[in-house]
């Protein structure tokens, strides 16, 4: 679909690129979480241990984190700040000129989380800052709307206070510490009808010792857990996934933070693409813009997770079913299929907590549809 930018002057292009240049990093850095998190064994080790008349399901080890992910998470979030700050420079130098190298030291998005603190900011600059940056400037009102504070409740979880807290913390101190979280656990005897019934866990990383379960001495339990890797927001015990904090923090950014700077007004419909192609130099960019994408890297690593667990469930349940073919050629048939088209078939199933005989019915049409497909695709690779 062609895009309109017309609310995005030439001399703010360069910005759409620093924003793809962050979704192309967050895409390496989900590219290596994938294999991680799909490795044959697992990313965590467990153990049961007896205990009177009960057994305790232990953690006895944790497949360690590449290091790249946490130094590629870094860099995403330094750009993604960039964005903002590249933006707010390239107005000031068009309103103002160009700045000598003392004024242009002042010029920065502030993070302040209270309304006393950014009129110290803005105090700061009446004297050496550039015009655009002094009390009733136009600039200043755009600026002051993306401040933390603005945000009545919990102003240090704002966009704009998070990414400022991550990024001073890996550009001073370390990069971004991440962590095995076990997100969610269901027995899997007791399928839950909805994801609202599977048991939610603390926000915490696991660690070599904890107990996940206690079950009776003797019984077998089967249960299915759910990992995921969390980013730690520096200065507190919060621990989020770190793919959706990547991915509220770029489209913040990208569909709030820098059309509100550019435009001074509620961002326009049509949003910054995610991504395009900044590899090679284009001759028309508002024509590569238009021709980008707005999924993002953090959306298609979530699409690929759930299209990998949606191919391994699919090849046991159609394998069992009659005249289907051999498990390995539904897998090859599975991984032939993008994921989105994977998800799209798995979406015409139908789930109810009771039994209902035209669900089944539904549901067996649906699957004897993918064995067919399966078979066919087997046929014809045999030929």
């Amino acid at each position: 679909m062609s895009r309109s930018y017309e609310w995005l002057p030439d001399r703010h292009i360069g910005v759409a690129a620093t924003l793809a240049h962050a979704d192309e990093t967050i895409a390496q850095a989900a590219s290596i979480l994938f294999e991680y998190q799909r490795q044959p064994d697992g990313i965590i080790r467990l153990r049961e241990v007896p205990v009177v008349t009960y057994s305790e399901t232990v953690v006895t080890g944790l497949a360690p984190i590449p290091r790249k992910v946490p130094l590629l998470v870094a860099d995403a979030l330094v750009s993604l700040r960039n964005a903002i700050e590249h933006t707010i420079f390239g107005e000031i130098e068009h309103l103002d000129g160009v700045l000598d190298e003392k004024t242009a030291r002042l010029v920065e998005m502030p993070a302040a989380t209270s309304f006393d603190d950014f009129q110290e900011w803005i105090k700061r600059r009446q004297k050496n800052g550039p015009p655009s940056l002094h009390r009733g400037s136009e600039l200043l009102r755009r600026i002051e709307g993306l401040q933390p504070y603005q945000r009545t409740k919990d102003p240090k979880d704002h966009p704009m206070a998070l990414l400022a807290s991550h990024t001073n913390h890996s550009k001073h101190r370390a990069p971004a510490i991440t962590s095995v979280r076990l997100a969610a656990i269901h027995r899997e005897d007791q399928s839950p009808p909805s994801l609202a019934d599977v048991q939610r866990l603390p926000e915490v990383p696991l660690q070599v010792g904890d107990v996940i379960a206690r079950t009776p001495r003797g019984a077998r339990i089967p249960v299915a857990l759910f990992p995921t890797i969390g980013i730690n927001r520096p200065g507190t015990t919060r621990w989020p996934v770190l793919m959706k904090e990547l991915e509220d923090l770029a489209s913040w950014v990208r569909t709030q933070a820098v059309p509100r700077l550019v435009t001074g007004a509620d961002p326009p419909s049509s949003v910054l693409p995610a991504r395009y192609d900044i590899a090679v130099g284009h001759t028309d960019e508002r024509k590569a813009l238009s021709d980008g994408s707005t999924f993002s890297a953090a959306q298609r690593h979530q699409e690929r997770l759930q299209a990998a667990s949606v191919r391994q469930n699919l090849v046991e349940t159609l394998a069992a079913m009659d005249s289907a073919p051999r498990a390995k050629d539904i897998a090859a048939w599975l991984e032939s299929l993008e994921d989105r088209d994977v998800l799209k078939r798995m979406d015409k199933l139908r789930f109810t907590s009771h039994y209902d005989e035209d669900f089944m019915l539904s549901n067996l049409d649906v699957l004897e549809g993918m064995r067919d497909d399966a078979r066919h695709f087997a046929d014809g690779s045999a030929q």
